[in-house]
């Protein structure tokens, strides 16, 4: 039923005991999605230790793993891909969504939702839906400059919707920034301790190379071709290559002086990467960026050439100003990556320099802004 005794739920007092706070996050897909919302519940966890947290996710994406892995329960539905071009799935998608609606709110029905927190992707659309047509108060996070498609459908009729880049264009937005895990905003282990966990050395200039949660193929062949060329400056490198990407033949390689080139598969707490880098070379999905930008690690951007163009434009802030380095896929090779890696590493003052520039444009608290908008929410109160 539409309504399911909403006042049930909202008392927030029975018999002298206090009633737990009911809340679902839906993501999923990429670390873009999935690491915000773990940020988020972890800040709701703080606020509320009584909280129950349901997650929704479908099994195609990275929060099949990640959701878990953080304590948190997750329920699957259909995904519901959007195609970007008439085929058989443009056919199949009605009934899809219907599907994935339907297994969506029996999810919020059986967790007593309160609330639900949409991050975006595959998933957000069928749970926007079904916690519409069942009253539960929706709030919204928008992680991308450009706004995707279920994030513009929900805040239409979202209780509180927040967004990361400045310039971000969503109905009744605000921006609160990229809501990141505390072990990014608040790190934990100092540069030497990441270095030694990589077996890395502690004193050289050391390079960060990663294409996101699912890698980045351009940009790992690039780098395995520039990798002698940077070896010989003495530049150390680390590099994440993705789980589908890392074969046998991706062997820790030593120079003769000594400097290291070390390939891992996936980084589970990626603030161990970040923090033993001098500089970075990555895509510029939002998670990344802000992260980056957040501890101030310089970055040379090479973004996503395809889509709707979100990478380019999410990156666009700090490259203006001065805090990061974009360079387009399509002038992407192994003499360019070294050409700019070796000057920009081994210039202590420009890193800083960069370094500074970035912090601002990351706030540090959006996971407790996102989280305290939804338990006021909850409250009947006002979600800003």
């Amino acid at each position: 039923p539409a309504a399911w005794d909403r006042a049930t739920y909202d008392q927030r007092a029975r018999g002298g005991r206090e009633l737990v706070t009911r809340i679902v996050l839906a993501g999923g897909g990429t670390a873009g999605h999935t690491s915000p919302l773990i940020a988020t519940a972890q800040a709701l966890a703080e606020l509320d230790p009584e909280v129950e947290i349901t997650c929704i996710g479908t099994s195609k994406g990275l929060e099949t793993r990640v959701i878990p892995q953080a304590g948190l329960r997750l329920e699957l539905i259909r995904p519901v891909p959007m195609p970007r071009k008439p085929n058989f799935d443009l056919v199949k998608l009605p009934w899809n969504l219907r599907q994935s609606v339907r297994e969506a709110r029996a999810i919020l029905r059986q967790a007593k939702a309160q609330a639900l927190i949409g991050f975006g992707g595959y998933v957000a659309i069928p749970a926007y839906l079904a916690a519409r047509a069942m009253k539960v108060p929706v709030l919204v996070h928008e992680a991308n400059r450009v706004v995707g498609i279920a994030n513009k459908v929900a805040a239409r009729f979202a209780a509180f919707t927040g967004y990361t880049f400045p310039d971000t264009q969503i109905r009744g937005g605000r921006r609160i920034g990229m809501p990141m895990n505390r072990s990014i905003t608040r790190p934990g282990i100092t540069r030497t301790e990441a270095r030694k966990r990589f077996g890395l050395d502690p004193e050289r200039p050391t390079l960060l190379v990663s294409g996101g949660s699912q890698g980045a193929r351009a940009i790992n062949q690039a780098l395995s071709a520039a990798v002698p060329a940077i070896l010989d400056a003495g530049i150390q490198v680390l590099h994440v290559l993705g789980a589908k990407n890392f074969t046998d033949m991706d062997v820790v390689v030593e120079s003769e002086n000594g400097a290291r080139y070390v390939p891992v598969a996936y980084v589970d707490a990626m603030v161990e990467a970040y923090v033993a880098a001098d500089l970075m070379i990555g895509r510029a999905g939002a998670g990344t960026v802000m992260e980056t930008a957040v501890l101030g690690l310089p970055v040379i951007f090479i973004p996503l050439p395809w889509g709707n163009g979100e990478q380019a434009r999410n990156a666009a802030g700090l490259v203006a100003d001065g805090a990061g380095i974009l360079l387009p896929e399509a002038d992407l090779s192994a003499d360019k990556l070294s050409d700019m890696v070796i000057p920009t590493i081994t210039d202590t003052e420009k890193l800083a320099r960069m370094a500074e520039l970035a912090r601002p444009h990351s706030p540090a608290d959006a996971a407790d802004v996102l989280a305290r908008a939804a338990v006021n929410v909850v409250r009947g109160e006002e979600a800003s």
